[in-house]
């Protein structure tokens, strides 16, 4: 099932990825969306995540997923022969080769200084949990973030967990942009280098960028949960007669009057502000009179069915959304082969089912990689002959001595 390869704005880049969980395969399904050969290797019989859920027939969905459009091949790294054979792909594919990227540790014979060895301009990326090397996943990171103290409607309550892994995603998208502006450094200069980050430190930038950081410090209060409502403008779920949940939001003036226009509840807004001193057209005015404000607008959502509502909000260009389930997501047309990001891909003990590849489109690059997802060890053989240069016999040595794995059924 191997996806297409030689094609898309990274064609060319040879990646090696050792790697588990979710950040470091997402920087690989994401180089290789781009084109780059990625080539992902495993234990034999496969990582921590070969079995992860989401699953279907015991079939994990989340590792087809995350390695759609790599190479995979199993190997015996805890073995000198095993390691060999990584250490020598590393050292191959010329100038596009020696790039590495991995969240397992850099440690031994798989550290930047042993892998220089073997090949002197090698780019490694190492991802950490901690920044001093100690292990943190998306999970732990999150509950240090402070953000699931802000999540929910009572500050007597506990602390109220995402279940999207927010931060491995982001770190997922820096390992890659690291690689590039690596791989962009080696060839202006002929040097490689080791690059690290840490999924804590991604989360800290995220909350510094957003000044998180700067109104922890600054204001002796600590900031309060205020439940759906969207910090210091106006945004609030609402519910539709027919029992949908609706997201509307106001950002800017402009949107505001749209809103406005679209409820037709300009006066009432209106004394809303006079009773309070407020002007509604600032996002300060918009918060303090949150409250009044939903009051109103849930009356207006509860008395329509969604059609009417959004007939009304996209009339008059307001800005919302209809919450879904996953199930409702999947069945939008956007999320099919009519969006050119996605692809019908059929995986054996599944079946068929719509796969994205990047959301990126590049002008100059005509048509993107096809994001198929790989069997566990499918093209240990292949890169082993071709890449290595082994024989047919040589293989079936190493399988015999339990130095690579048979391709999985």
């Amino acid at each position: 099932m191997a996806g297409q390869r030689g094609a898309g704005i990274l064609a060319g880049l040879r990646v090696i990825e050792i790697s588990a969980f979710v950040a470091v395969p997402l920087a690989g399904a994401t180089l290789a969306a781009m084109g780059a050969d990625v080539i992902r290797i495993d234990p034999i019989g496969g990582g921590v995540d070969v079995d992860r859920w989401p699953r279907w027939n015991d079939i994990s969905l989340y590792w087809a997923g995350l390695n759609a459009g790599k190479r995979s091949m199993t190997v015996d790294m805890s073995s000198a022969s095993g390691r060999d054979i990584v250490r020598r792909l590393i050292a191959t594919g010329g100038p596009d080769g020696g790039v590495v990227i991995t969240n397992l540790g850099a440690r031994g014979w798989a550290s930047y200084e042993s892998l220089r060895e073997v090949r002197p301009d090698v780019i490694l990326v190492h991802l950490q949990g901690a920044r001093d090397g100690s292990p943190a996943v998306d999970y732990t990171v999150n509950a240090g973030s402070g953000f699931p103290l802000v999540t929910g409607p009572d500050v007597d309550r506990p602390p109220v967990n995402h279940v999207l892994p927010a931060w491995d995603g982001m770190a997922g998208y820096l390992v890659a942009t690291s690689l590039l502006a690596a791989e962009r450094h080696r060839s202006r200069t002929g040097a490689g280098q080791l690059v690290t980050l840490s999924l804590n430190d991604v989360a800290l930038a995220f909350a510094s960028r957003l000044g998180i950081v700067a109104e922890a410090v600054s204001d002796p209060e600590p900031r309060g949960r205020h439940g759906n409502f969207t910090y210091g403008t106006f945004g609030k779920d609402f519910r539709t007669r027919d029992g949908r949940y609706v997201m509307i939001v106001a950002l800017t003036p402009g949107q505001w009057h749209r809103l406005k226009r679209a409820t037709d509840l300009g006066a009432a807004f209106d004394a809303v502000a006079a009773r309070g001193g407020l002007d509604l057209d600032t996002d300060d005015g918009r918060w303090a009179a949150r409250e009044s404000i939903a009051a109103l607008i849930a009356g207006w959502v509860a008395a329509r069915d969604l059609a009417e509502v959004q007939r009304l909000l996209d009339a008059a260009g307001a800005l919302w959304g209809t919450y879904r389930t996953f199930k409702q997501m999947a069945e939008d047309p956007e999320v099919s082969p009519a969006n050119p990001m996605f692809t019908m891909v059929s995986q054996p003990g599944v079946g068929e089912y719509p796969m994205a590849s990047t959301p990126m489109v590049f002008g100059a690059v005509q048509g993107r990689p096809v994001p198929t997802p790989p069997a566990l060890g499918e093209h240990t053989d292949e890169i082993l002959r071709d890449l290595l240069g082994m024989t047919d016999d040589e293989v079936a040595a190493l399988r015999l001595q339990r130095v690579v794995g048979e391709p999985a059924a």
